[in-house]
This record gives structure tokens, sequence and C-alpha cells, in this order.
């Protein structure tokens, strides 16, 4: 084991709070005993602040519209060959109530960046699901601060708005008329309203180098974050990225495990993406770190145009079939589901 890397993974078990220099140690662990050893410490640190349960979060992916052009997305305006869908509010209702019947703490409401749900839309949808008992988070990207406000007074409690890459040379490329001032501002103003705040990064973007990925960790830190998205880049063919190489899972897993040490109070999701690059790949994230599971409530006719990245796992799958099949994959890791609505790990002020 390398010195460098030695001093700093003792310097995470030690609970310091890690320096640039030090997080780039984590994320370039050699192959064999320096990932064990991450791996092993992200683990006990999440057994510690997590402990063994894992939440289930049933996402209701309501629309695949999207006004934006992101190089790396399926979803992106300019993919004419999407067969585009919009979930009725209705819908989008007893989609919650079938993951609530099915002992969900959380419901998801995902979409891509569609304006044709309005705010008091939104917010009476919010609403008629708080009714289930149920946290709500949302993930609709970037609106004004009043429909944030308005959807927080409806009882959302939290909101997830990645920013995808620190990086705001690279933010711009692959971003066509956006700003990464703007993304961190909406994230300042989730904030400001008392949201549980969720962001994250795409993990083996073109152009992106590990101390892109150090500085993706140092930001999640900064914001203080109650929940970071971490996944591997899968290139959709029909975006501008559609040629290039997925993103390793290897650095994937040490970007979790090294987030764990960085974030430890954040949740963090052994995503759907690290399982559609690997049939075991939300087992290996759940024992180096990880500590939720989101499963598609998603109307199953639905499912397959939700096309992030191409060739999603759990597709077809109804959701009590992906509820059994995730309860079994959790209990024969030695961990048990989770109860209520996992908020924040935060521990309590003095």
């Amino acid at each position: 084991m390398r010195r460098e890397f030695a001093c700093s993974l003792e310097r995470a078990a030690a609970g310091e709070e890690l320096t640039k220099a030090d997080i780039m140690n984590l994320l370039a662990a050699d192959t064999g005993a320096e990932e064990e050893a991450l791996y092993r410490l992200a683990d006990g640190v999440r057994a510690r602040v997590a402990g063994e349960e894992v939440h289930l979060r049933g996402v209701i992916e309501f629309s695949n519209y999207c006004r934006r052009h992101c190089y790396y997305c399926g979803l992106r305006a300019d993919n004419v060959k999407l067969q585009r869908y919009r979930l009725m509010p209705e819908d989008i209702v007893a989609a919650a109530r079938r993951g609530a019947e099915l002992g969900y703490g959380t419901i998801v409401l995902q979409s891509g960046e569609d304006p044709w749900y309005t705010g008091p839309m939104l917010a009476g949808i919010i609403r008629e699901i708080k009714k289930l008992g149920v946290a709500v988070t949302l993930c609709a990207g970037e609106r004004t601060r009043d429909e944030y406000a308005m959807w927080r007074e409806a009882g959302a409690d939290r909101y997830l708005l990645k920013h995808e890459t620190a990086n705001e040379n690279l933010y711009a490329r692959l971003h066509p008329g956006m700003s990464w001032e703007e993304r961190l501002q909406c994230l300042q103003w989730l904030r400001e309203l008392g949201y549980q705040v969720g962001s994250g990064n795409i993990i083996g973007l073109p152009g992106q180098t590990l101390e892109d990925l150090a500085d993706d960790l140092i930001l999640l830190r900064q914001l203080d974050v109650e929940m970071a998205g971490l996944g591997p880049f899968i290139p959709h063919p029909a975006t501008p990225l559609g040629g290039e190489p997925a993103g390793s899972l290897d650095l994937t897993y040490r970007v979790v495990a090294t987030a764990r040490l960085v974030i430890p109070y954040a949740h963090l999701p052994a995503t759907t993406a690290v399982g559609t690059l690997a049939p075991n790949g939300r087992q290996l994230a759940l024992q180096r770190g990880a500590n939720v599971i989101m499963p598609n409530l998603t109307p199953t006719k639905y499912r397959s145009n939700y096309q992030i990245y191409p060739n999603k796992i759990c597709v077809n799958e109804g959701p009590e079939d992906c509820r059994y099949c995730l309860e079994g994959m959790v209990r024969a890791l030695g961990r048990r589901l989770g109860r209520g609505p996992g908020h924040t790990l935060k521990p309590l002020p003095a």
C-alpha cells in the first residue's frame, strides 16, 4: 500500500476533514489492497452513521419531455426519435399510492425539465401524495424560487438537483444554453427554503479528470447535502456523446466510497446505472458506502421511454416484482429494509 494513500486513509478513519490531495489519493486507489481498504472503511462508516437499513425510495418518472439540450442525456429536446409521454396528475398519485402500499417511505417525482407541469399543478400533486403519509422528493430541474417555495409549502421534503460536474468549463461544454452559476443559485434557494437538498455528479464524462471528481466531492461537502447521486456516464446513441466509452464502474465505486468519507451523513444511492453496467452493480455499491435503492414505480408501458441512458434495467418489472426482488437483495447482504421516510442522517444540534 502506497504511503500517501495509507496516510489519507488514516486521516479519513480518524474523522479528519480530508483535503483535496487526500481525496485524490483515495480516488486513485490501486486495485487490490488499497481498494479493499477503502471499501472496508467506507462500509464501516456507513454502518456507524446509517446503520444496517437500506431505504427504498420509489421513483415515478412522470415526464420524459425536456427543454434542455445536455450532450449526455437521451431526454434532450433534440432527440426526435424518442417517444414522449406525460403522466396525468391522477396517474402520478395512483402510482404513488401503490408505492405507499408496498411500504416505500419516500416517493420521488422525477422528470425532464418540462414546464407543461406548472408550479400550481405540481403543488396539487404533492399535496395529494402527502396524504399517503410518505416523504416527497422532487427532481424536476431548474425552476423559479417562487415555484420551489410553492412546492415546499405544499409539503415537498427534499429536492434533488445534480450539479453534474464542478468543472465550470466542462459544464459549459456539455450544457448549451445553461449556466453553472444558475445551477448553484437554485441549490442555494432550495437550502434557504428548508428542503433536504440532494446533488451529485456523473462519473466518467469525456474530458473529466480525477481532480474534477475531487472537486465534485468538495462541492458536495460545501453544499452540506443530505443526499448525493453519484453514477457512471452511460452513452446514449442519440446524443453528441453517443460514441464515447462508458464511465468506469471501478472508479464509480471509489467515488461512492470516498463520498461516504467526505460527506458521511449523506444518503448515497446504489444507482440503477451501476446495476445497468453490471448484474451485481447495486449490491457492490451497497457494500461500498451506499444505503439507498430507488425502485421504479413508473407505469410499465412508459418506462422504456425514460431514456436518460439506454438499456436501463427493470423496465419490464411490475412494482410488486421490483419490491420483492430488492428485498431479497438487501437481505442477502445481511441488511434490512428501512422503515419510515428515511430523513436526514445528520445528527441533531447539541
